[in-house]
């Protein structure tokens, strides 16, 4: 079983953070990586999963983003999202359609069948639309899921080798049944626990400082902010007394602020100042 996160391949999608958000509020790691990594060093992070994210482009414009065939062929899960679902059927040989008719903003849905990763999906769902272009034919050994008036297949899956992917867009609230898809792509098509919630990013952080500071003695520069602070208190957290903390009063501090971090902060956290 892989060990590494579930990646997420932007290939220039504006909500590619949002997907990676989505994945982590389904209790899985993710990690953002441009599609211009190479195939084998993506591999070489041992991903759980793979998610390709939306984009701009059409898979027919000259220069447009693609994606090393080999991805599919690794055994990965890999869930193609909007762009990412028209690469994955562009590569494997099926056919889009650049005469489709455009869908842009909610858009009805019919799952045709309701399995796989769209399974328990009720028979009409609202979705999220935003493409010129569209899967007219799915490439062999992958079952239509899901139709638009746009879009012949909308949705699409061969749990034989694990690929899935969606025209709309599940990562936003637009979509209902969106985080739904996204959990079941997870946890039931790809198999992963539940691994991970916020509170490994403070265990991790404070983990790599202890490592990277050992036994010497740190400086922090503390202006009064929020980013000098949590990364006060997070050095503070791993080390403990080895940290002093600076703090400058300028003469340009806003009204309070030099009290507050003489003793509010100061008492809150018992670092030295």
């Amino acid at each position: 079983m892989a060990k590494g996160p579930v990646l997420v391949v932007d290939f220039g999608a504006q909500y590619a953070q949002l997907i990676a958000r989505r994945v982590r509020e389904a209790n899985v790691y993710s990690e953002l990586v441009p599609h211009s990594m190479p195939v084998d060093e993506m591999l070489a992070k041992d991903p759980q999963a793979i998610i390709l994210s939306g984009g701009p482009a059409s898979v027919y414009e000259p220069g447009a983003p693609d994606i090393d065939p080999k991805i599919f062929e690794a055994g990965v899960p890999v869930l193609g999202i909007c762009y990412g679902f028209q690469v994955m059927a562009h590569e494997l040989g099926g056919d889009v359609d650049k005469a489709a008719l455009g869908e842009y903003g909610k858009t009805p849905a019919t799952i045709d069948d309701s399995e796989g990763l769209l399974a328990n999906s009720p028979v009409e769902q609202n979705t999220w639309m935003s493409h010129g272009v569209a899967v007219k034919r799915a490439p062999e050994g992958f079952k239509v899921l899901a139709h638009t008036e746009g879009a012949p297949v909308a949705a699409m899956q061969d749990e034989s080798r694990k690929l899935y992917g969606v025209q709309w867009h599940p990562e936003v609230k637009h979509t209902p049944l969106g985080q739904e898809l996204i959990s079941t792509f997870l946890h039931k098509c790809a198999g992963l626990d539940n691994n991970w919630n916020p509170s490994n990013i403070i265990e991790d952080q404070v983990a790599k400082i202890r490592a990277e500071v050992g036994n010497a003695q740190v400086i922090c520069g503390l202006s009064g902010g929020v980013d000098s602070a949590v990364a006060a208190a997070l050095v503070h957290k791993a080390i403990g007394d080895q940290l002093t903390c600076v703090f400058v009063d300028h003469g340009l501090l806003r009204k309070g602020e030099v009290e507050q971090v003489k003793h509010d902060f100061v008492e809150a956290t018992g670092i030295k100042l």
